[in-house]
């Protein structure tokens, strides 16, 4: 029997009893838990860090038993019991006031049940330093607090500045306490997607310190390539066979998938480990992580912040702003790199920038394939279907079906839009282009007012110019005069050149010239 894959369990001790496939991460949690006291730890979704804290949580309940096998058998010679607060912020929809004093409330209760609730009638905040003093009182040791998913009451109140307000200030109380409770805790730390910055929710927690981007930790969660070839090496050849591939074709393949995130200046290749095992699990490449989770409210930033799509080409982030969230509805970009659709590709040592891109395929095709209604006017449930045929009229040659289907992306263009059309157009084309480069072999530039694109397909190389306020016959003078056709007169394929022009009297396409 193969392996079996614990697509979506989050508990250590469920995936440790039941048989599942386990990546050894305890190595560095050993070292973690002996080289400081408090942390910080930002993730994408899914990608492990539930996992994470309940591994931490068996590990102080001194559960030896589950690690067995596992590098911290050898490692941890004492296994001491700790008492434990754990919070899981995960699990509430949070939409009203209540919302989060219900959920702590949920939790105080549990604790005050064990160490004694004479501060039951205080705020969350009082009620939580009192449980501390008392757990390590009672216990005769000192407490671990583990709270997963710090951020999502705030996470979810984005857009409703109020609400989201007044989550920050109850969690900045609830959370400060365990810098005054110094004394009582023997290790703490908060798991999320986002940083929410020093001046806020943090700031009473200047202790934290925050693994998000270090080299030391940057494979805690996830699977490197070298876990997955040691791990999974078998299910790879399984995979190969039942998709009637050679194996070194599926290792190829996944990588191109799932493979790519960074999250420190050096660091190894981390796959998506959501995608990963499910695409062992059902054994077939899929979009399993991007559609979990539809990334609506960051298009919404992209589209309030103006922000010019062709800069997830090479776009760039100081150290500094990677780590916060605070300036998102002018700068989306710290909030993309945090929910995992862009990674860190390189790093310039001496401005302190890093450059970030998508990770891989299945980021860039969902993201691509997700903004495309937000932007061109197709109707939502209706962009795969006109891709497609935009796709089929590319490769069959038949230009004027797809110069009108282009057309129609640009239909809708609303007066609003009308300041900023020239950045519209390009990041429509941007879109498109990108969605054909899937399908085909697309090379697509930009430089001032025009823009020049070559497609390739099976049987046709396209050639095409396109002009803003001028004219299609001028942007096919240009193809004709720069030579841009040349480099492709001894292919076999039929070369087709496409001057296009874009006017704002139209707000779209307004004429189209072609030479075969």
């Amino acid at each position: 029997m193969g392996n079996i894959y614990p697509v979506g369990i989050q508990s250590f001790e469920e995936i440790r009893k039941g048989n599942y496939i386990y990546i050894d991460k305890t190595e560095y949690i050993y070292e973690l838990v002996k080289s400081g006291k408090y942390y910080f730890l930002s993730r994408p979704r899914r990608f492990g860090k539930s996992l994470l804290i309940s591994t931490l949580e068996a590990y102080f309940l001194g559960k030896k038993e589950l690690f067995k096998g596992l590098a911290m058998e050898k490692l941890e010679k004492e296994w001491i019991e700790y008492p434990i607060l754990h919070i899981d912020l995960n699990t509430k929809k949070y939409n009203s006031r209540t919302s989060i004093e219900e959920i702590l409330n949920q939790h105080l209760e549990v604790w005050e049940s064990l160490y004694g609730n004479e501060k039951s009638n205080r705020s969350p905040e009082e009620r939580f330093t009192y449980i501390i003093r008392k757990a390590a009182e009672k216990t005769g040791r000192n407490v671990v607090i583990l709270i997963d998913e710090y951020d999502k009451p705030m996470l979810q109140a984005i857009g409703n500045e109020e609400l989201l307000n007044e989550y920050r200030s109850t969690l900045k109380a609830f959370y400060g306490t365990m810098k005054s409770c110094d004394k009582y805790i023997k290790f703490a730390i908060l798991t999320g997607v986002t940083k929410f910055s020093k001046v806020s929710v943090f700031s009473d927690l200047n202790n934290l310190m925050d693994i998000s981007l270090s080299r030391r930790f940057a494979s805690l969660c996830g699977i490197t390539e070298q876990e997955l070839l040691r791990d999974l090496g078998e299910d790879i050849k399984v995979m190969a066979q039942k998709n009637d591939i050679g194996e070194e074709e599926m290792k190829d393949t996944l990588k191109k998938w799932y493979d790519g995130y960074h999250f420190a200046d050096k660091s190894d290749d981390i796959y998506n480990p959501f995608s990963i095992l499910n695409a062992f699990a059902e054994m077939q490449v899929g979009s399993y992580w991007f559609e979990t989770g539809t990334p609506t409210f960051l298009v919404e930033l992209l589209k309030k912040s103006n922000y010019d799509l062709q800069r997830f080409n090479k776009e760039m982030a100081s150290s500094d702003s990677l780590g916060g969230i605070d300036s998102m509805y002018t700068n989306p970009v710290p909030i993309l790199y945090q929910s995992g659709y862009l990674t860190i590709k390189e790093y310039d040592k001496e401005f302190r920038i890093y450059y970030l891109g998508f990770p891989n395929r299945e980021v860039e095709e969902g993201f691509t394939r997700f903004i495309l209604p937000f932007y061109a006017s197709v109707e939502n449930n209706n962009s795969m279907f006109e891709i497609k045929s935009f796709i089929n009229d590319v490769r069959g040659g038949d230009i004027d079906s797809f110069m009108q289907r282009l057309q129609s992306f640009f239909a809708d263009t609303t007066y609003e839009l009308a300041r900023e059309l020239e950045l519209h157009y390009q990041n429509v084309l941007f879109i498109v282009f990108k969605l054909l480069g899937f399908y085909t072999e697309a090379e697509y530039h930009t430089s001032n007012g025009r823009i020049d694109l070559v497609i390739k397909t099976d049987n046709y190389i396209y050639v095409m110019e396109f002009k803003l306020n001028g004219s299609a016959e001028d942007a096919m003078r240009q193809i004709n005069e720069k030579g841009y056709a040349l480099p492709f007169a001894s292919d076999k394929r039929k070369v087709l050149k496409v001057g296009v022009n874009f006017n704002n009297n139209v707000r779209g396409i307004e004429k189209w010239v072609v030479e075969k």
